[in-house]
């Protein structure tokens, strides 16, 4: 449930992107800098060219991924489903390859809890999918 409450806190944060797509685009230009290599790569040739479809996405995603882990609906699906795109903002940050990943209260324990529910969900207390 608290992760759930953290994506919709997150996704509400990024309401602004349903209309201005253009402020993800900042975000990722702020990424680009320190990031290694390969998040550079995947800046230029996925990130950039898609904004403006991935702004509005990832605001109804952890919008609803923290609907779906909040109500207990379809909880693996829907912490495997934020895992993702979790993941690729961190391979997009550069955070993945920092040493600050294990530091950083954005990382290790989101991912980890959302791995946890992904993997053994079922079947938990106030859950929907009994």
């Amino acid at each position: 449930m608290v992760l759930g409450i953290f994506l919709i806190s997150m996704g509400l944060g990024k309401l602004d992107w349903a209309a201005d797509s253009s402020l993800l685009e900042n975000e990722l230009r702020n990424w680009w800098g320190p990031a290694p290599a390969i998040s550079k790569l995947y800046i230029d040739w996925f990130a950039m060219p898609l904004h403006p479809v991935l702004a509005r996405l990832v605001l109804l995603g952890e919008v609803t991924t923290g609907l779906a882990l909040v109500a207990g609906y379809r909880l693996r699906l829907a912490a495997l489903a934020a895992l993702f795109m979790i993941l690729n903002f961190h391979f997009a940050m550069g955070l993945l390859f920092s040493s600050e990943y294990l530091t950083n209260g954005y990382a290790l324990p989101v991912v980890g809890g959302l791995a946890a529910l992904a993997v053994g969900a079922r079947g938990l207390p106030y859950s929907l999918d009994r």
